[in-house]
């Protein structure tokens, strides 16, 4: 599950994770919620990926959260299944899941992204973050899913590619 503001790309990097799942010949469901408010609504989008069809698209307990604020955190954490992945968006969010039965990550994406030249990109990096440290797949494909995702916006590719380098980096723990 990926959840934030609308406006901080949610449901882009849901797609772009389904995208990438599609091409390694996984079933998938790609389910996005926003509030009328699209532009700082809330918005969140379940990604259900199985190597199984999919009897129903709904899911009350996933097993990961791309946490992008703190509404989205409190509301969704404690939802998440024992042994899952809670991507923490550290640079909007001062606090954690309290829980200790998953695996917690907190990358400051958006000051990641910042840094990087625009902090349209924090999704990319946390998206990129959640797929290194989760291992759903590989970051290869994530790379050359994000370049298809912008190939009519070709010159921000480079800042997208950089992106998911840096989310990488922070993920394994390296200075990005």
């Amino acid at each position: 599950m990926f959840a934030g503001f609308g406006g901080q790309g949610i449901l882009l990097s849901a797609k772009i994770l389904a995208h990438a799942a599609m091409k390694e010949d996984y079933e998938v469901a790609w389910i996005p919620s926003y509030g009328p408010e699209m532009r700082g609504g809330t918005a969140y989008c379940t990604v259900v990926i199985s190597d199984r069809p999919i009897g129903s698209p709904i899911i009350r307990n996933p097993l990961h959260l791309v946490a992008m604020n703190r509404p989205s955190l409190e509301k969704f954490a404690p939802h998440v299944k024992k042994g899952g992945v809670i991507l923490i968006n550290s640079s909007l969010i001062q606090i954690g899941s309290n829980r200790d039965d998953v695996d917690e990550i907190r990358v400051p994406v958006t000051d990641i992204a910042n840094d990087l030249g625009s902090a349209r990109s924090a999704n990319i990096v946390a998206l990129a973050a959640f797929v290194a440290r989760s291992h759903i797949l590989d970051i290869d494909l994530l790379r050359d899913c994000v370049k298809e995702e912008f190939a009519r916006k070709e010159k921000i590719i480079p800042l997208n590619l950089a992106a998911v380098d840096a989310g990488q980096r922070a993920a394994l723990g390296e200075t990005v």
